[in-house]
């Protein structure tokens, strides 16, 4: 498994599966001679996408950031429309470091589309269960709501047996919320009306995970958001905001989806610092 250190803080990606999703959608408006220059597709045009979640130990916390997409609850037609080629194999990851789902203290989501909240749930029976039962899912209030009441558009992603099971389990907040020492989640929108961004703080250094309105590191240029994003604009705005900062501060950009990169560092005019590239 893939690790960093931040301070004393180890982030490790666990297996959280993999989709292959078309290029287009990914990026948006963005030709593709462009943007296959920065991230490669295959001869359906599909970019191949990591859902693996970061686990990292603070003041003896077990901590998630994301749940993966799950294990045995999508049909044949979802798998193929969302080109899965692997599943979620957490509790596998987590034995390797010593532990299990039971172990995990908390959650923290940047929203609740399926390939990041189908991991919370497992099937058990005819019915499901949560996978992580002694943990506290953090989310923002209005991705919450969302989710309970979707629209549409977003009701193809927001799925009921991803939150039912773990109702009792999720604490809202709204704009900005420390999680645990060092850890603050900050609503963003634009991926999604609810969509929030998670800073990462121990002993003078500092890692930034941007969810979706930053997937991969080719979305590095605010203007490369994806067809996915509900509200463009909105991720534009939070991307003018952060990465610059983020850059200046020397942060470790960290990723969620990218099959390339765990995490990146940037220099405040773009320029690789230093890199992590998935083994």
């Amino acid at each position: 498994m893939d690790t960093i250190q931040i301070g004393e803080a180890a982030l490790t990606w666990l297996n959280g599966g993999n989709t292959r999703l078309d290029g287009g959608a990914m990026f948006g408006v963005v030709p593709k001679p462009l943007w296959s220059k920065r991230y490669p597709a295959d001869e359906r045009n599909r970019i191949e996408l990591r859902s693996d979640p970061i686990h990292l130990q603070i003041n003896g916390k077990n901590i998630l950031i994301e749940s993966g997409v799950g294990k045995g609850k999508m049909s044949e037609k979802q798998i193929r429309n969302f080109g899965v080629t692997e599943e979620s194999q957490i509790e596998m990851s987590l034995a390797e470091l010593g532990l299990s789902p039971a172990d995990i203290d908390i959650i923290c989501m940047t929203h609740l589309h399926f390939d990041h909240a189908s991991g919370l749930t497992k099937r058990k029976g005819d019915r499901f269960a949560t996978v992580f039962p002694n943990a506290v899912i953090y989310t923002s209030q209005i991705e919450w709501d969302e989710m309970r009441n979707p629209n549409i558009r977003s009701r193809n992603t927001y799925w009921k047996e991803n939150w039912e099971p773990v109702a009792e389990q999720v604490k809202t907040f709204t704009g900005i919320f420390t999680v645990a020492e060092g850890i603050t989640m900050i609503h963003t929108g634009g991926h999604s009306a609810g969509h929030s961004m998670i800073t990462i703080e121990n002993n003078g250094q500092r890692a930034v995970h941007m969810g979706d309105i930053m997937p991969t590191h080719a979305h590095q240029n605010a203007l490369w958001v994806t067809a996915y994003d509900d509200y463009p604009m909105d991720s534009i705005r939070a991307k003018l905001k952060w990465i610059p900062a983020e850059m200046e501060a020397e942060s470790w950009f960290v990723f969620y989806h990218d099959a390339c990169f765990r995490a990146v560092k940037w220099d405040q005019n773009g320029k690789v610092l230093q890199e992590v590239k998935r083994k």
